[in-house]
C-alpha cells in the first residue's frame, strides 16, 4: 500500500469533513450584543409605535447539546436579527422559552423567542 497515493483521497475526507461539522455554524443568528436595545416597560420614556411581535422558533430531534448552554443567548439575537430587518429601534418584552416533546423513543424540542419590534416617534 503505497502511502503517496492515500494521501489526496485522505485530504479531501479531512476538508470534506471540516466543512461539513463547520457549516451547521453558518445558520445561526449571530451573538453580536451591539445589536437592537432590549428594554422593559419602565425604561421606554419616548413615544412609540409597535412594529409588531416577533416570534422565532427552532425545532431540533434527538439532543441539541450545541445549543442548550446559550438558548437565551440564540433567542435574543434571533429576536434582534428580525427586529432589525423590520427597521425597529428596540425591542421590548423579550422572551426565550423551550419545550421537550418525545416521538416514540426521539425527543424533540422546540425552542421560541418573541419580543415586541418598536420604533420611537
Amino acid at each position: 500500500m503505497n502511502t503517496v497515493t492515500n494521501r489526496p483521497i485522505l485530504l479531501l475526507f479531512y476538508v470534506l469533513m471540516s466543512f461539513l461539522l463547520s457549516s451547521c455554524s453558518a445558520i445561526r443568528p449571530s451573538s453580536n450584543d451591539d445589536g437592537l436595545p432590549i428594554l422593559s416597560q419602565d425604561e421606554l420614556i419616548r413615544p412609540y409605535i409597535k412594529l409588531g411581535r416577533i416570534q422565532v422558533t427552532r425545532e431540533t430531534y434527538g439532543s441539541d447539546y450545541s445549543l442548550s448552554p446559550g438558548i437565551k443567548a440564540w433567542g435574543l439575537a434571533a429576536v434582534r436579527q428580525e427586529a432589525e430587518k423590520m427597521g425597529a429601534d428596540a425591542i421590548m418584552f423579550p422572551e426565550v422559552t423551550g419545550r421537550v416533546t418525545t416521538y416514540g423513543i426521539i425527543p424533540s424540542t422546540e425552542y421560541c423567542a418573541s419580543g415586541f419590534a418598536i420604533k420611537f416617534k
